[in-house]
């Protein structure tokens, strides 16, 4: 009962001192880092994700855990009240000069959390304070290190580099820095409108290469498809030569077929009996057709001495083809009698 009695009574005391009780640090921005700083009421009640740090007589006693806890009055006494969660802590707005000598007004937002409260009580005066000013310092100096381009291209790395520095630094205050955010970059009027320009130019640019290389395609698929149309055009005239050489070719073949055949029809013709009253009929033949074509194709007449002496004109186209056809008559001859002298010996 008096066990109950006790934490009733440090429980109201407990809020009435959270109600009233004065801040670890005066300044507003402060008061995130720390509740109100609770009386000693032998029983306590820790909130989960805080970290009370107790002292005894003035000297670091222990850090209270969440929970229940007991202290000794008027020895013991609560000194530091440190928040376990992610604190967010906006970095003011300040100057900075790029590589290029371009004046910038740049801000952002810092993410932390206490990780030793012991440190975090005992390691700084002002922790709020301390871990703005060495972001600023660091934002500054890292963006002296770039130009004005490489600083909206690698905004994580420059981001990144800030993070590494405030590490380096906090690790002996125990707080740890979780990732920095640039918020707002600002420019100068002029700077602005350069870089206006300088997109605009750079669109202008990109559309004019995209319209030369669209151009230039085109001039390539038409040239390409001439090219093409004249390999096939010329590929068609080949086959169409080649079939009409074939064409000729076998015209020609069948031309000398015949007339050769016709030639050895007319062997036969002549070798048989009355052959030449019959080949002085057809050279008879032929002379009075060729003599009556004369005035008719041409207006120049070539005629003989002898025009109308028809027999004559034979006589002489037969006295010309005995002459041609006397060794043929040899030969032939000469080969009868071989053939004959060869069956009478066998």
């Amino acid at each position: 009962m008096m066990l109950r009695t006790l934490c009733r009574t440090g429980g109201a005391l407990l809020q009435q001192t959270q109600r009233a009780a004065p801040r670890l640090w005066v300044t507003p921005a402060q008061q995130r880092w720390a509740s109100s700083l609770p009386m000693n009421t032998v029983v306590l009640f820790v909130p989960q994700q805080e970290a009370w740090v107790v002292e005894r007589m003035g000297r670091f006693h222990r850090i209270l855990e969440p929970g229940l806890n007991f202290l000794i009055p008027l020895l013991d006494r609560i000194r530091y009240v440190q928040s376990l969660k992610e604190i967010v802590i906006n970095v003011p707005e300040q100057s900075a000069v790029s590589l290029d000598n371009v004046t910038l007004q740049i801000d952002g937002v810092l993410y932390l959390r206490i990780l030793d409260p012991l440190k975090a009580s005992y390691g700084v005066e002002d922790p709020e304070y301390a871990v703005t000013q060495l972001a600023q310092t660091t934002m500054r100096s890292e963006l002296g290190k770039l130009t004005l381009d490489k600083v909206f291209r690698e905004r994580e790395s420059l981001n990144s580099n800030i993070v590494q520095s405030i590490n380096q630094a906090s690790d002996e205050w125990g707080i740890r820095c979780l990732r920095y955010e640039i918020k707002d970059i600002h420019v100068p009027p002029r700077v602005k409108e350069s870089m206006q320009m300088q997109v605009e130019a750079e669109r202008k640019k990109r559309a004019t290469v995209l319209e030369s290389e669209g151009t230039r395609e085109a001039d390539i698929n038409v040239a390409e498809g001439h090219k093409q149309a004249q390999i096939l055009a010329s590929e068609g005239q080949k086959a169409e030569q080649i079939n009409k050489a074939s064409g000729e070719a076998q015209a020609i073949l069948a031309k000398a077929e015949a007339k050769a055949k016709a030639i050895r029809m007319l062997s036969d013709a002549l070798t048989e009996q009355n052959g030449d009253a019959a080949a002085s009929l057809s050279v008879a033949e032929q002379y009075v057709s060729a003599f009556s074509k004369l005035a008719k194709e041409s207006n120049t007449i070539l005629l003989p001495s002898s025009t109308g002496d028809i027999s004559g004109m034979v006589t002489q186209a037969m006295t010309i083809y005995g002459t041609l056809a006397k060794p043929s008559l040899k030969a032939v001859a000469e080969e009868k009698s071989n053939n004959f002298g060869s069956q009478s010996s066998q």
